[in-house]
């Protein structure tokens, strides 16, 4: 019987910025990182006597949650390339790049055109909370 196994800690993302520099996330006061195509990739358009036309889309847009433990240096590193984002020239605006490797799936994803959503939400409580960085990418590939 082969056996498949998985570890989220194999994980690695890297976010880049020109100006900001590196945050490398493996796992380290991480809840979990999601990525979402926006759009569909085929239409289908149904003629009046029932043929179907299919379209291709090329589109590779979408977007990434990261679930950070609010006291995490990955998020500390968020605060700080959100905070420049907002003064920098717009030019720097979606600058911001990552690589997401998963070697026990084999998939390099990479993901450009990063830009935040928001600020993440913040909770204060009497137990540390984890908070979610909502991000745009104008493109997805792997």
């Amino acid at each position: 019987m082969e056996k498949s196994v998985y570890s989220f800690n194999d994980i690695s993302l890297v976010l880049s910025h020109p100006k900001v520099g590196k945050c490398t996330i493996t796992g380290k006061g991480v809840g979990s990182i999601s990525i979402a195509r926006a759009n569909d990739v085929t239409q289908h358009d149904v003629a009046a006597d029932g043929s179907v036309m299919a379209s291709k889309i090329v589109t590779k847009n979408g977007t990434m949650a990261l679930a950070l433990q609010q006291t995490s240096s990955a998020h500390k590193w968020m605060k700080k390339w959100y905070s420049y984002l907002l003064t920098a020239p717009t030019n720097q605006w979606a600058e911001t790049s990552a690589v997401l490797s998963s070697p026990s799936t084999g998939e390099t994803i990479n993901i450009s055109g990063i830009s935040p959503q928001k600020a993440a939400d913040a909770a204060y409580q009497q137990a540390g909370q984890q908070v979610t960085w909502n991000l745009m990418a104008i493109k997805i590939e792997g």
